[in-house]
């Protein structure tokens, strides 16, 4: 009996981590998304029906060959909202 209800435990936290969406920067507040950005360090969110990125706290985040190029996103409370920057490949100017 426990091994049943313990398999049954198991088959239901996997189908919910499964589950999971991305946090959508449409239906929260700027500071939200800009918060989960900074504390994560990357982050992917939704931004809008099937559109997703990956945002980054600084360029420590990106390939050595990328650029941190700033990253504006719709939010529930502001039209255009700074949530941190996307990985962009570039070259460095010297």
């Amino acid at each position: 009996m426990n091994r049943a209800v313990l398999s049954l435990m198991l088959i239901l936290a996997a189908d919910l981590a499964a589950a999971q969406s991305r946090p959508s920067t449409v239906n929260r507040p700027c500071s939200a998304s800009r918060h989960d950005v900074i504390a994560n360090g990357a982050i992917v969110l939704g931004t809008g029906g099937y559109t997703y990125d990956r945002f980054v706290r600084d360029r420590s985040f990106c390939q050595f060959d990328e650029i941190a190029d700033p990253a504006w996103v719709p939010s529930r409370d502001t039209a255009s909202c700074f949530v941190g920057y996307r990985c962009k490949s570039g070259r460095y100017d010297n």
